[in-house]
């Protein structure tokens, strides 16, 4: 299944305002075939992995969150590493596949709605790790998904973000739906203080601007 079908599948679900049910579609109808999943690489994210190496050991967290998992495999990164991880994806069948894939996790895997996430979530994680989630909203919605997110992160927590990026006066299709600079620069409206800042390239074919911050709470 190409990025094609995926785009397909979410132009259909945004003719019903349905914007978030392509998700559950594509894996559905995926059947558990890998490779019609597009971001789906079967192996954790590097961009967080060089992160986590160089910045974020595990003992200076707690409780993790990871926003849109898919099929698990940062979050089974974050849990080898020590993490307590907390790992949500929208999809039921996300989540199904990576139970599946993943037996002896330990990580504690559930369905939910970044929109409607359960009260008990807010403010209670000290690391927040939202990576490719935000990129796959429309943009009327984009605002709303980054504060989603940044009620998360308790005080004195960590929320790394990673997104395809590019420049303000881009034309762009989605999804995905690239973030500009000043898109992740709201967060800082949010009493989150940028720490870092990443403009990269990673090595694919052809190659795909990323941005990666990390930003603590205030």
């Amino acid at each position: 299944m190409s990025n094609s079908r995926a785009q397909e599948l979410a132009n259909t679900y945004l003719e019903r305002n349905d914007p978030t049910g392509w998700f559950e579609a594509l894996y559905a109808e995926a059947s558990g075939d890998v490779g019609k999943i597009p971001w789906a690489d079967l192996a954790p994210n590097p961009n967080l992995v060089s992160l986590l190496n160089s910045f974020l050991p595990s003992y200076m967290v707690k409780e993790t969150l990871l926003i849109g998992c898919g099929l698990g495999d940062d979050a089974e990164e974050l849990a080898r590493r020590g993490f307590d991880v907390t790992a949500f994806d929208i999809s039921p069948e996300a989540i199904r596949w990576a139970r599946r894939r993943h037996p002896d996790t330990k990580v504690g895997y559930q369905v939910a709605d970044l929109f409607n996430l359960p009260e008990e979530w807010q403010r209670a994680f000290t690391f927040v790790i939202e990576s490719y989630t935000l990129q796959s909203l429309t943009p009327n919605l984009l605002e709303i998904g980054i504060e989603a997110v940044a009620r998360t992160v308790e005080e004195n927590g960590y929320l790394l973000v990673i997104a395809r990026g590019r420049e303000e006066q881009q034309i762009i299709e989605g999804p995905p739906w690239p973030l500009t600079k000043n898109e992740i620069y709201y967060f800082r409206d949010l009493g989150l203080r940028m720490i870092q800042f990443d403009d990269l390239m990673d090595n694919e074919t052809p190659s795909v601007r990323r941005f990666r911050a990390l930003f603590k709470r205030l």
